[in-house]
């Protein structure tokens, strides 16, 4: 017997998916596109944004997923896959007949900043379309990452320090391999990028390069935290959503670390990372939170 909040079995969840891409490709030219996504950073806070704009009336979240990674991983697939994840139009139009307001639909994929490809497919067939990307500490986000991915199986070294020593390797050649081949995939950038993904500033520019600066908003996860509404109401401005009330506003996806970081490691990358932070202080406005 399965109760209400019993798990749904995966072999059952893939059948289901599978007939809702199916059915979605059907109706592809009836969906919606998104006109925003939230692109990165991985570890940031993403799934708790993502749940608070999900929460809004005038947004209808991507269908399945809350990250599609067409973007990044599945752009051989086509747009008609991609709209197949998303709302039909006539759900949009009850929205909009119900509330007085034109619905937003959405996706958050966290590749997408960090990816070669992403922002340019994303500008060249998503023109117009706004990004939010959010920010924390580097330090913590890498450590955050390798917990993640030791969680996930996605990594077999327990050693924080050791996979950071073993980046370079893994990713020698990745990044040039996925800008000069539009169907290469690379898992270690993927999942051992642990120090290259906190040069937030870096992939903001090149994304920015590609859609332009004003369709891009950053978001620093701490202060997200710390003053959700506030985050929150900025970010509905940039997305020209009014504000209907706060949504419950809660942390997602944190994971226990196994152990704690090195004060030497800590420092070593504390400083790695400052010319970085200098740079994404533009972006912000003001000095990092976490540099201050």
């Amino acid at each position: 017997m399965t109760g209400r909040g019993a798990r749904v079995p995966a072999p059952v969840k893939r059948v289901v998916h599978f007939g809702s891409r199916s059915y979605g490709r059907v109706t592809a030219p009836a969906r919606m596109l998104p006109s925003f996504l939230i692109c990165g950073g991985q570890r940031c806070g993403t799934t708790s944004l993502y749940r608070a704009l999900a929460a809004h009336p005038a947004v209808l979240k991507a269908v399945l997923h809350k990250g599609v990674h067409y973007f990044d991983t599945s752009y051989h697939r086509g747009m008609s896959w991609y709209r197949a994840h998303f709302p039909l139009r006539r759900t949009a139009l009850k929205v909009e007949q119900r509330f007085g307001m034109p619905a937003q639909t959405f996706e958050s994929s966290p590749y997408y900043l960090y990816h070669p490809q992403a922002a340019a497919r994303i500008a060249r067939d998503l023109p117009g379309v706004k990004l939010i990307a959010l920010v924390r500490d580097p330090v913590e986000r890498a450590h955050s990452q390798h917990a993640h991915e030791l969680a996930r199986g996605f990594e077999s070294e327990t050693s924080f320090a050791k996979a950071l020593a073993l980046e370079p390797a893994r990713l020698c050649g990745e990044e040039d391999r996925l800008a000069g081949d539009p169907r290469a995939y690379s898992f270690a950038h993927q999942h051992h990028a642990y120090r290259a993904r906190g040069e937030y500033a870096t992939y903001l520019a090149r994304t920015a390069a590609r859609v332009g600066r004003g369709w891009i908003h950053v978001v620093e996860s701490e202060r997200f935290f710390a003053e959700p509404s506030m985050v929150y109401r900025e970010v509905l401005d940039f997305l020209g959503l009014p504000h209907l009330g706060d949504p419950p506003f809660e942390r997602h996806n944190a994971r226990p670390r196994p152990s704690g970081m090195d004060p030497g490691l800590r420092r070593e990358l504390a400083a790695y990372y400052e010319p970085h932070d200098d740079a994404l202080a533009t972006w912000l406005g003001r000095t990092p939170g976490w540099r201050r």
